[in-house]
């Protein structure tokens, strides 16, 4: 007798549609399930920030630091409004969202620093003009983890001030060397004016020094300081508050300042 020949196997359009059905299933699962352990990532990481931030020391006596920055240094206090020119100017060179969401702000100086680091900084210091006076009024340690702080500081401050008191805060906090602290010593030292009469060279001028004050010294360094003062210009030209004009006329134009001592 010859032996039966085995006969072939074939699925049903029911089994088919019924495994890609499982299929869809499993997928999904594994969607919900990614999804999910993203949402618990994201909220502890949030919740750890948020400790974080509550650990580190509050911002209510900035002001009083910064009249102490002044006292110390025998300064003149400068309250409201804001000297004009010279805001813009820090605010066009050191921090051109200054005037966003305090968030996005933040933000922005967060990858700014982190890209600092990345590049091998040492210490990369504050970005934003919040962390900069955070910087300057709650002194740390160095490297990532004092960038760590200054950037949780710095949100506190934004958080706690108006934009207009912070940089006022900042204006008068800073240093702007030849042993000036603060925007009036420094306008009355270098100009012989007040911080709301500079002219738009000076406030350029005065707005690139905080970076380096020793470096940038208009009466020791003049060329540095120049270079230093035209960048200021041309961030203000970026920023659409100087047209091109109004910009090369202010590098031309002469500047008041004291002999070298």
């Amino acid at each position: 007798m010859a032996p039966a020949l085995d006969t072939p196997t074939t699925s049903s359009p029911g089994d088919t549609l019924g495994s890609k059905h499982a299929h869809g299933r499993r997928f999904r699962r594994h969607v919900v399930r990614g999804a999910l352990a993203l949402v618990a990532v994201i909220v502890a990481v949030i919740l750890s920030a948020v400790g974080y931030e509550l650990a580190l020391p509050g911002v209510g006596d900035a002001s009083n630091k910064v009249a102490a920055i002044i006292n110390a240094h025998h300064g003149q206090l400068e309250g409201l409004p804001l000297p004009t020119k010279l805001a813009q100017a820090v605010v066009a060179v050191e921090d051109e969202h200054f005037y966003s969401n305090a968030f996005i702000n933040i933000f922005d100086g967060t990858a700014r620093a982190g890209l600092a680091t990345l590049g091998g900084e040492r210490d990369p210091g504050g970005s934003t003009i919040a962390q900069q006076l955070a910087k300057q009024l709650y002194p740390h340690g160095a490297g990532l983890g004092g960038t760590i702080e200054e950037i949780g500081l710095g949100l506190k401050l934004s958080l706690s001030y108006s934009k207009t008191t912070i940089l006022n805060m900042y204006l008068n906090a800073v240093y702007y060397g030849n042993g000036y602290s603060g925007d009036a010593a420094a306008a009355r030292g270098y100009f012989d004016t007040d911080p709301r009469l500079l002219t738009w060279p000076e406030a350029a001028m005065l707005a690139g020094l905080p970076q380096a004050p020793s470096s940038y010294d208009p009466i020791l360094h003049f060329a540095a300081a120049k270079q230093r003062q035209q960048h200021v210009l041309e961030r203000l030209v970026a920023n659409h508050v100087l047209t091109r004009a109004q910009a090369d006329a202010a590098y031309a134009a002469p500047l008041p300042l004291p002999a070298p001592r």
